[in-house]
């Protein structure tokens, strides 16, 4: 008896047989070997309007081209937070996703940096 060959089978042949694509390497879309991309796990629901849930895995750049609108990776007084970056009136805000908080003036000064810009999201769990 022989194994089982896909290309054998009863009925007729799917017509997009011919657009099936090879294994699908995460590294490389999400290009992770760069040095400056990192892994994130997030925490809460903050984001749950732009389709960030709780336990996705964001993928942050430290050399990211900052962008209004974007989400970023932050550091305020030495805490990580997730928040929108807005740039008004020529400064940078950040911006929660929920309104739970008050905008954040970006100010080394006051111990608020921008540590990534987030380019893209890997959701474990559907």
């Amino acid at each position: 008896m022989t194994g089982y060959v896909g290309d054998k089978t009863t009925g007729f042949a799917s017509p997009a047989s011919d657009a099936i694509e090879g294994p699908i390497d995460l590294t490389e879309i999400l290009d992770l070997r760069r040095p400056s991309r990192y892994p994130v796990r997030v925490r809460g629901r903050t984001f749950f309007s732009r389709g960030i849930l709780d336990g996705d895995v964001l993928i942050a750049d430290t050399a990211g081209q900052r962008a209004s609108g974007q989400l970023v990776i932050a550091s305020v007084s030495g805490q990580p937070i997730l928040a929108e970056l807005r740039l008004i009136k020529e400064r940078w805000w950040l911006v929660s996703g929920d309104d739970s908080s008050s905008p954040i003036l970006v100010d080394p000064a006051l111990d608020v940096d921008i540590w990534a810009c987030v380019t893209g999201v890997v959701r474990e769990h559907p």
